[in-house]
């Protein structure tokens, strides 16, 4: 049995409880969709979920690292060295947007590589991962990861392990990106949203209305549905990271993978 929670996350300064969303379902089934919660709430409710059932996965969209070469500019030989340092200078880059941060007014993207080794060559219909140093602008992602990053000690030490920094075990946390998932979809629209859930799911009407409803609720429920029916699940979460293991990885079981 396959048990897979997936959060959409939000790194809104404000309001992020308003477009966080938690999906879970077990073999392709649909078990629960949630919005509601803020970045700690969930986090607190992964804490306790982790002690309530004998195994699960947990896909969260937001970068659990950043490239090699940033890591070595600061330092940081361990996760827990990442883990700390987004921590502690995170608020600043938000506020100030030094270089290789980029995305807000009057700075521009620098010529740094811009993605770790885990997002490059990945392409869905041409879109493309985010650069993690991307802070504004459309499809930002790195906001996300700033305020997402230093999560994740709380949710190693209530046992979750963090992949592919700790071996999978029974619970996992991993990093995920819902496109690859979801495969071409137009997001946008909650016509083309429900034609998805109802050619990939059984969806009660109530289910598939909340998960329809917004694109947060419908990544977060694809990513849950999808994920949970790969067979090659597990034996995705014991391949090894690509390139620097310090950069992490995103879950990409090859079987679902949308191109």
């Amino acid at each position: 049995m396959a048990r897979v929670i997936a959060v959409d996350w939000s790194g809104a300064r404000t309001g992020a409880a308003r477009t966080i969303w938690i999906a879970e379902a077990v073999d392709g089934r649909l078990e629960r969709l949630e919005g509601g919660r803020d970045r700690a709430a969930v986090v607190d409710w992964l804490c306790a979920r982790r002690r309530e059932v004998p195994r699960a996965v947990v896909g969260i969209d937001f970068a659990f690292s950043y490239p090699a070469w940033f890591l070595d500019a600061h330092g940081w030989r361990r996760p827990a060295d990442v883990w700390a340092g987004v921590a502690e200078h995170g608020e600043r880059w938000l506020a100030d947007c030094p270089a290789p941060f980029w995305g807000r007014p009057g700075t521009r993207r620098g010529p740094e590589t811009q993605l770790r080794a885990c997002e490059e060559g990945w392409s869905v219909s041409g879109i493309t991962p985010k650069s993690v140093f991307q802070i504004g602008g459309a499809g930002a992602v790195g906001t996300g990861t700033v305020r997402g990053i230093p999560h994740l000690p709380h949710l190693a030490a209530a046992g979750w392990a963090i992949w592919p920094f700790q071996p999978a075990g029974r619970h996992a946390v991993c990093e995920i990106w819902p496109r690859l998932l979801t495969g071409p979809v137009a997001k946008s629209r909650p016509a083309e949203r429900r034609t998805w859930l109802r050619r990939h799911a059984d969806l009660t009407r109530g289910q598939l209305g909340r998960a329809a409803d917004s694109e947060d609720a419908f990544d977060a429920t694809a990513s849950a549905l999808r994920l949970s029916t790969a067979r090659d699940l597990g034996r995705a979460l014991r391949l090894p990271p690509p390139g620097d293991p310090r950069e992490g990885a995103m879950l990409v079981p090859p079987s679902l993978v949308c191109g």
